[in-house]
């Protein structure tokens, strides 16, 4: 066990026939007693602030570690979001492809159904102007027959006609 320095102080020495000077020793066992109470009242201080320091490293060492864990949870999302991102990315390039793709289909549906519409439309028009050609050249032939000069000539037999009109 560790003298205090109320141990010091109350010590006495056996005296002997030639002892030291009791004033000296009792002066140096002040000196003694002064210097160890400050050597423990520094120890105390110190070890109060060792306590204080350890509880500060612990404080912050559990800091730490909290801010590691958020870190890590952090960069977890972030990668999460990183490969949400990408995949939504992916899929919305999938369904822009998807959409292009089929208005370029209903594009060149749209274009054959209307070159076959014009086709179909020149097939008419031919049909439409030979049979057109067939009828002006008809009636062209028909006005090129003798049939208009017997025509003009034609003179209706009238007493024929008032004889058939006096018998009803």
């Amino acid at each position: 066990m560790a003298l205090s320095p109320l141990d010091i102080h109350n010590k006495e020495f056996s005296r002997g026939f030639r002892g030291y000077d009791e004033d000296e020793v009792n002066e140096f066992l002040e000196q003694i007693m002064k210097d160890y109470e400050n050597v423990l009242e520094e120890n105390k201080e110190l070890k109060n602030s060792l306590k204080e320091t350890k509880e500060k490293v612990s404080h912050f060492n559990s800091i730490e570690e909290t801010l590691q864990k958020s870190i890590l949870i952090a960069q977890e999302a972030a990668e999460d979001v990183r490969r949400n991102s990408i995949q939504e990315s992916k899929l919305i390039v999938k369904e822009a492809e998807k959409n292009a793709d089929r208005i370029v289909n209903e594009a060149l549906s749209r274009a054959r159904k209307i070159a076959m519409e014009i086709e179909d439309l020149k097939k008419q028009s031919k049909v439409f102007r030979n049979r057109f050609r067939m009828l002006i050249e008809a009636q062209l032939e028909m006005i090129k027959t003798d049939d208009w000069e017997k025509l003009l000539e034609y003179e209706p037999d009238t007493e024929h006609l008032e004889s058939a009109a006096d018998v009803e």
